[in-house]
């Protein structure tokens, strides 16, 4: 008999700090209209000083636990996606294991950006798929601001820090259909942090984005890849009943939608309040549909998502 993987909880978390619109206004050449009018987004949470991905992660990861049904200790697989990580190692996800107080199963970072979520759902779902892991914890989570120059608008009005959360477990009937996964790095430079560690780079260590040029590529590929996974399971548009899209721009969220041919009422928008959290933004968004009724279960949702790599990538499943 098959198995499959199916959400069986969902949780998430975001910082107390607020940053609007209208505080950017004192800090840069901007104004609450054109932030609004370009990106869709109102304000945005940050970490406060001391305040860490993992910090983020533990709420989150608890929240999804509880919602689930089970202890910690049934966890037997931690998959986080982060760009954002507290050490260069050990891994986050090793961290939130120890949080958690779990001990001796797998768990490791997945490093797509603003796709991580995406990846690390796909990833943990060929776990149980193949019979070596019953119940998966999957997180994305970020400390995005602690990255972003905030002397750029080009950036720093975009992003901010949150955490989502699900649990995965396994079952005879699908949850998760299937998932595309897809990268490029001929575009890296068009959206990156120019440097890592011991290159001598001599510069700060920010986001830099070529944002006309990510838009056009985005919604070119975004627009693909929903043909991609419908096709792929013998599907049509009119089976979606959400859109869970990654949270970067209202305007390619629009896109997206109507690629679908989807009213705006079945896509979970979160962009406005929460920014663009990157790994985080697809399970918090995903999180707060469900936790508000609108996500039922039986439902078919597709999430979908695309970041720095490029990366960009969809999962399609039952709820």
């Amino acid at each position: 008999m098959s198995i499959y993987s199916r959400i069986l909880g969902t949780g998430g978390f975001l910082p107390k700090k607020v940053v609007t619109n209208r505080d950017l206004e004192r800090m840069l050449d901007t104004t609450d209209t054109w932030i609004q009018e370009r990106t869709g987004i109102k304000q945005r949470h940050v970490v406060s000083d001391g305040e860490t991905c993992v910090d983020l992660a533990e709420p989150a990861a608890r929240r999804a636990i509880d919602a689930a049904g089970i202890t910690p200790g049934e966890i037997d697989l931690i998959v986080m996606a982060t760009t954002t990580p507290d050490q260069i190692f050990p891994s986050s996800a090793c961290a939130l294991q120890n949080r958690l107080d779990i001990h001796g199963c797998p768990a490791f970072d997945i490093q797509a950006v603003c796709t991580g979520f995406v990846y690390a759902l796909g990833v943990a779902d060929k776990f149980i798929r193949t019979g070596s892991a019953s119940k998966a914890l999957v997180v994305g989570a970020e400390a995005f601001s602690r990255i972003i120059d905030w002397t750029d608008r080009g950036t720093c009005i975009i992003f901010g820090d949150g955490a989502g959360a699900v649990v995965i477990g396994a079952d005879h009937e699908p949850g998760i259909i299937t998932s595309c996964l897809h990268a490029d790095g001929a575009y890296r430079e068009l959206l990156h942090v120019p440097a890592g560690v011991g290159n001598g780079y001599n510069g700060a260590l920010f986001v830099e984005m070529k944002g006309n040029e990510v838009f056009r590529v985005a919604v070119t590929t975004l627009g693909r890849i929903v043909d991609e996974v419908l096709t792929a399971n013998g599907m049509e548009r009119s089976d979606i009943d959400w859109l869970v899209p990654h949270q970067a721009n209202m305007r390619i969220i629009q896109a997206t939608a109507r690629k679908l041919d989807l009213p705006m009422e079945q896509v979970v928008v979160t962009v406005d309040t929460h920014g663009n959290t990157s790994a985080a933004s697809v399970p918090l968004a995903f999180d707060q549909a469900v936790r508000d009724g609108r996500i039922q279960r039986g439902q078919v949702v597709l999430m979908e998502a695309f970041g720095g790599g490029f990366t960009w990538g969809s999962v399609l499943l039952r709820y």
